[in-house]
């Protein structure tokens, strides 16, 4: 899988500045473009068919698996519910890195825009109140959406909101947005299940 988009709106305190920030961002977009389709083919290729009407297109959740998969071996909750020091509930999110400058948190779209903003909200939110260190959002391009589940949640609808997410107020944190996209287009491949649990992990 390719990353197309790599979309940074906050930025700031010592963690977005240290080392372990810029090896777990690492080697979470080297988990991100290990995720395949079919699995084990190395490369991802999408079957190109519009997913506008019932019964055709691809699904999303088994290539959210894939790469839940890699980031339980590195020691991420898949899953999980992010706490602050006091116990208090921040949230279920789909994968959640403790680290010593506060929670890593991860959202993989699979929803549609409004399922999208509210991850991103709920990641401002905690980020404003410095809840979590970093709050993560993973979409497809508009090239790749076209082939998903119709009107699933892409970087061309959540664009025009980027001021406004920039403008949070924060001392310590960050905010991303990762944009994928397949590899190549085929009808050599199967078709994404639609809402049956997936594994496309190479």
């Amino acid at each position: 899988m390719k990353i197309v988009g790599e979309h940074t709106l906050v930025s700031c305190g010592d963690y977005a500045k240290s080392s372990s920030w810029r090896q777990v961002r690492t080697t979470l977009y080297k988990a991100i473009r290990r995720v395949d389709w079919p699995p084990g083919a190395g490369t991802f290729t999408i079957y190109p068919e519009s997913g506008k009407k019932r019964g055709e297109g691809n699904g999303v959740t088994p290539i959210k698996n894939g790469l839940m998969v890699e980031l339980k071996s590195q020691g991420w909750v898949i899953e999980g519910k992010a706490k602050n020091k006091i116990g208090r509930q921040l949230g279920d999110y789909d994968a959640v890195r403790e680290t010593k400058f506060g929670h890593v948190v991860l959202e993989w779209e699979t929803g549609n825009i409004s399922s999208s903003h509210r991850s991103m909200n709920k990641m401002v939110m905690n980020l404003a109140d410095g809840l979590i260190a970093v709050g993560i959002l993973v979409v497809p391009s508009k090239s790749f959406a076209k082939y998903l589940t119709d009107r699933v949640g892409n970087i061309d609808e959540l664009e025009r909101y980027f001021d406004m997410w920039k403008s949070v107020p924060c001392k310590s944190g960050i905010l991303e947005i990762v944009v994928i996209e397949h590899d190549r287009e085929g009808f050599d491949v199967p078709r994404i299940p639609k809402g049956t649990e997936g594994r496309a992990k190479g």
